[in-house]
């Protein structure tokens, strides 16, 4: 079951439905050094997952 939720959490549909509510948007003014960890926390993610790239 586990599985099954974090494939459904990260899918296409997921991202672009959460990309619509507010707090899930990402402000255009994030600080660099935010930007920064963020980028770095997305290539951890990616590389445990396979290299599948979360976006």
């Amino acid at each position: 079951m586990a599985n099954d939720i974090r494939r459904q959490a990260g899918s296409e549909a997921t991202k672009r439905f959460l990309r619509t509510l507010p707090a899930f948007r990402l402000e255009k003014d994030v600080p660099r050094r935010l930007s920064d960890l963020l980028d770095r926390l997305d290539a951890a993610d990616a590389r445990k997952a396979g290299g599948e790239r979360r976006r």
